[in-house]
């Protein structure tokens, strides 16, 4: 029987302070703790010279394997290609690039001011996602006010393998990511990276060696990862893909369900750059959940019934969960043109198999609206297939056929307490909503107020190579 009340120690949830706006795009590109602490060791000029350098080293830093079929497009491409009957119109220019917030000396009509940055031609961005199940990266290069994917990276590596039961990180887990982790090194020092941002959700917050393993990486890679908080990972995942909420002046749900945590934010209405009214993240993912809540073991049940208790026991453990959110939100999803997004691998691969596509395509998919019953049927359909079964269904194979039915159950229990009756699809999240922080600062920043900045390219590639 699963823990229905799992720990909270990382504040997991809670409304906007009154002293922070609560503006998603108020969030900024941020060096590494690493990189903080040896520049405090060090004094005077040189010390925050230092400092200001150690972005470059991060920015050559790698991460994130399986190389997307989509690279080189540029994020919203999927509106731009061949439309399909129920996706919602391609956002206009200026919602799309308020996205930047920007609360320097930026020019109206989205120019930047004389006073603000530039991008230097050539040079890119990279984002590192170390989740709990996948390992992802994203390397773009600004394009106008947005940017074009110039490479991406993504491999599941299961780093959260048997830590629910462990609380450790496993030797197996740490293995496998190791190998994804060298990938993304590698991609990182043949790209002209200026700045990256690399970092480490659930499964490292959770475990017992997760900071050991962040230095073994950071040593044998040179790729240093940030674990963030839960807070800062639902800001980074709406960042990343508010600009694909259905259009309307109703309150508006982003979700996010990952390997470890599941993280769901409240936005208030008719903000084009959205402000965060509350939001909460339980540490039930397709992994974790997975791994709690086993086989039903009962000699009454066939094997159907066993499997379809399971799913119940699944919904129970994260609606108990979300029971905080709900009360505090209490109302608000009963109000008129409510709407609803989602980012992972679950309402994708859900989105697919209402398209009834052969196999999965990002463009078909990323910024499609769905009717929530058919993300409920299509839920309760697999809860009752056996694994085998469900790895045959196209979009879903081997690697997701274990860990589909807790998603299932997570999305179900969403659609419970936020009955919106249309759900956006989105393919994109973290790494984009780094991409587009990091990139905001640095127009941000001009000569008397300087973004994090790469040293020269030559001590860059002496960098990359140490």
């Amino acid at each position: 029987m699963a823990d229905a009340t799992p720990p909270d120690d990382n504040k997991r949830a809670g409304k906007r302070r009154s002293g922070r706006s609560g503006k998603v795009a108020d969030f900024r590109y941020k060096r590494s703790s690493q990189h903080k602490n040896s520049a405090s060791k060090r004094g005077g000029q040189k010390g925050a010279n230092q400092a200001r350098d150690g972005s470059a080293k991060n920015a050559r830093n790698p991460g994130f394997a399986k190389a997307d079929n989509d690279a080189g497009n540029k994020p919203n491409s999927a509106r731009q290609g061949k439309k399909h009957a129920n996706r919602r119109p391609a956002p206009n220019t200026k919602r799309a690039n308020s996205v930047k917030g920007r609360s320097g000396p930026a020019a109206k009509h989205g120019k930047p001011s004389s006073n603000t940055g530039r991008y230097r031609a050539g040079e890119a961005y990279a984002a590192l996602d170390l989740g709990t199940n996948n390992c992802r990266l994203l390397i773009a290069r600004p394009s106008g006010r947005d940017f074009t994917v110039i490479d991406a990276f993504s491999r599941v590596v299961k780093l959260g393998e048997d830590l629910t039961t462990t609380g450790r990180l496993s030797d197996n887990a740490m293995e496998r990511t190791m190998g994804a982790l060298a990938v993304c090194a590698e991609k990182l020092r043949r790209r002209n990276v200026r700045l990256a941002r690399s970092v480490a959700t659930e499964a490292c917050r959770r475990a017992s060696n997760g900071e050991a393993f962040i230095e073994r990486v950071r040593r044998e890679t040179g790729i240093v990862l940030d674990i963030i908080s839960a807070e800062e990972e639902a800001r980074l995942a709406v960042l990343g893909c508010h600009i694909l909420l259905e259009a309307g002046q109703g309150p508006a749900v982003i979700f996010d369900i990952g390997g470890g945590s599941t993280e769901l934010v409240l936005l208030e209405p008719g903000e084009k750059i959205p402000r965060i009214i509350d939001w909460q993240s339980v540490p039930w993912g397709v992994v974790s959940l997975t791994d709690t809540v086993g086989v039903i073991e009962n000699d009454s049940l066939t094997p159907k019934e066993s499997r379809l208790a399971r799913y119940a026991e699944m919904r129970r453990v994260v609606s108990e969960s979300f029971a905080p959110f709900v009360q505090r939100i209490a109302g608000a999803e009963k109000g008129q043109n409510i709407r609803l997004l989602g980012t992972s691998g679950t309402v994708t691969t859900l989105a697919s198999l209402h398209l009834e596509l052969p196999h999965y395509d990002r463009k078909a998919v990323d910024g499609l609206i769905v009717p929530s019953s058919s993300m409920r049927e299509i839920s309760e359909r697999l809860s009752g297939l056996s694994p085998d079964e469900r790895s045959q269904l196209p979009c879903i194979g081997n690697d997701r056929a274990d860990l589909v039915v807790a998603g299932c159950a997570i999305l179900e229990s969403i659609l419970d307490l936020w009955p919106a009756q249309r759900l956006g699809v989105a393919d994109r999240g973290i790494r984009e909503g780094i991409l587009r922080s990091m990139m905001a600062a640095e127009l941000d920043s001009g000569p008397s107020n300087p973004a994090p900045q790469a040293a020269r390219s030559g001590q860059n590639k002496k960098r990359a190579a140490s």
